[in-house]
């Protein structure tokens, strides 16, 4: 059975880093990679963006860090080697308990974003039955099956795929353009109408999923 990809939301005083995203709204941190070191802390190798020189101490003064260390110092954003020790419950179940992979995370001062690979189905009903029941929040934002590939994740239709993929291998984003749509709805014999339909369906699906999934829009705000 195809493994099952999730993505969930976690408020970000129910996770690790509250302390220094709460002083501090303007940092963002990315997890490159994170692994369970032992059954109450991880080692997550993590991006942080939008702070000072003052970054490494902040966190080190961080009550969930222990452990830091400075891997590569860029202009806008470092690489930090640290272990998490504290506001990370949901994260050792998902890793240690139901032997999940963490694809990709981010945080800031609102909230976390957590891409998670669960082998099956039942590891992931698990996992939120364990947070629901030790009064953690695990905002389920999107699921696929691994078999669906980038469809899945990205939340088109199969009409909105097709099209979308005619589109581009016929120049219709091109500069300039090489095909209309009125070109592409006699390749796929329907109506201008809903050639339109999906490519613009498709195009906020695209947005929602790759852009502003993870974020606050304003309609959550």
């Amino acid at each position: 059975m195809a493994g099952t990809v999730v993505e969930v939301e976690i408020p970000a005083d129910e996770f690790a880093l509250w302390e220094t995203l709460t002083e501090h709204e303007n940092l963002e941190f990315e997890i490159e990679r994170v692994v369970a070191h032992e059954n109450d802390r991880v080692m997550p190798f993590v991006w942080a963006s939008g702070g000072t020189k003052d970054t490494k101490t902040i966190l080190e003064n961080d009550s969930s860090v222990e452990n830091l260390q400075l891997l590569a110092d860029l202009e806008d954003e470092q690489l930090y080697q640290m272990e998490w020790t504290d506001h990370i419950q949901t994260l050792i179940h998902i890793l240690v308990d139901e032997e999940a992979t963490v694809l990709s995370a981010s945080g800031n001062s609102s909230h976390w974003h957590l891409r998670i690979l669960f082998p099956d189905r039942d590891a992931l009903s698990q996992t939120y039955d364990y947070c629901r029941e030790n009064d953690l929040s695990l905002d389920i934002r999107n699921i696929y099956q691994l078999d669906q590939g980038r469809k899945g994740r990205f939340g088109l239709t199969d009409d909105q795929q097709d099209t979308l993929t005619l589109a581009f291998q016929k120049g219709y984003y091109d500069i300039p353009r090489e095909a209309s749509a009125e070109n592409l709805a006699g390749e796929l014999d329907v109506s201008h109408q809903a050639v339109s339909e999906r490519l613009r369906r498709g195009h906020r699906s695209l947005v929602k999923n790759t852009l502003i999934i993870g974020r606050e829009t304003d309609e959550e705000k």
